[in-house]
């Protein structure tokens, strides 16, 4: 089969065995899997899989029809569409994956287009719900608002009754944001005198904390899922002691299978049927082949995506 290879600093195809499902896992024919930035990473030597996943192997999201079930027992068997997370090698033809940590495509849903849901739903629903605890008529400030994480972020707060706020690079860009259930947005430079907020999801970090810090409310809470300009930064922690406030931190990609699946199960409970009826909406800048994938991945590197970018193997 094909898949994208990490080697050198470029991504390249190459033909490589096709894997086997064990008694608990599902053989899967990818049908599209989204580009995200832990990939990136990896594909320049900066972000290792976890153990037990091939280093040169991409991918972290995907759709697509199962094709063996490791056991006639297990929850999905072959002509089922599903789609999940995994720790690395789902852009590729085939795949494997446990059935546990998997959810079913809607029937409403393009598989060629389901391989972009998964990584973005996931997170800003840990995010959100899990890390945050967002609640009902919270104000909700989303950094990165237009990225796939950031869109997903967006529409999560939305369905969940929060106020949202994205922060947009600029106002142009305002009619995007709320289409996907912003009540309003703001550029960073605006952040400070717009607060303040309850919670404050940062996928950019860098020097974007200390503005957090001063636009946080009361008991506030801020969670950082993205370092995309800059891992290091300098904070006033008497800012967040005066404010009683949280800062947390979250990544999906390390987790284990085990609590992949326990995420998986609340997504399907919380966004799945949304999913389904288009409430909420998987945005999707642009589609490649898995051929091209050297140029997908050069795409996905560029900024001004309004969500995301995806590869399908047809």
């Amino acid at each position: 089969m094909r898949a994208l290879i990490a080697r050198n600093g470029s991504v390249i195809v190459e033909e490589v065995a096709t894997p086997q499902p064990a008694r608990n896992e599902l053989l899967i024919k990818v049908t599209s899997a989204g580009i995200n930035a832990a990939d990136l990473l990896q594909a320049r030597g900066h972000y290792p899989p976890p153990a037990g996943f091939d280093p040169e192997r991409l991918g972290l999201e995907f759709a697509g029809e199962v094709i063996e079930a490791g056991s006639s027992e297990l929850s999905f068997q072959p002509g089922q569409f599903v789609m999940g997370v995994t720790g690395g090698g789902a852009h590729a033809e085939f795949l494997t994956a446990p059935a546990s940590a998997c959810i079913p495509v809607p029937a409403s849903i393009d598989p060629m287009t389901a391989g972009g849901f998964p990584e973005a739903a996931f997170t800003a629903l840990d995010a959100l719900i899990i890390q945050a605890n967002l609640s009902i008529g919270d104000r909700l400030l989303v950094h990165g608002a237009l990225g796939g994480v950031g869109t997903a972020a967006v529409q999560l707060g939305a369905l969940l009754g929060a106020e949202v706020v994205a922060v947009v690079r600029n106002h142009e860009q305002d009619a995007r944001a709320l289409s996907l259930g912003a009540r309003n947005s703001v550029t960073p430079d605006e952040i400070s005198s717009s607060g303040p907020y309850d919670v404050i999801l940062e996928l950019v970090s860098g020097e974007n904390l200390a503005t957090n810090m001063n636009a946080l409310a009361t008991n506030g809470r801020i969670v950082v899922i993205g370092v995309g300009s800059g891992a290091k930064t300098q904070i006033d922690l008497r800012l967040l002691m005066g404010k009683r406030g949280t800062l947390r931190a979250s990544t999906l990609r390390a987790r284990s299978w085990e609590e992949k699946a326990l995420l998986a199960s609340r997504v399907e409970h919380h966004l799945l049927s949304h999913l389904a009826t288009g409430a909420y909406r998987i945005l999707v800048e642009e589609q490649f082949n898995l051929a091209d994938g050297a140029e997908a991945y050069d795409r996905f590197s560029k900024p001004g995506k309004f969500g995301k970018i995806i590869l399908t193997t047809e």
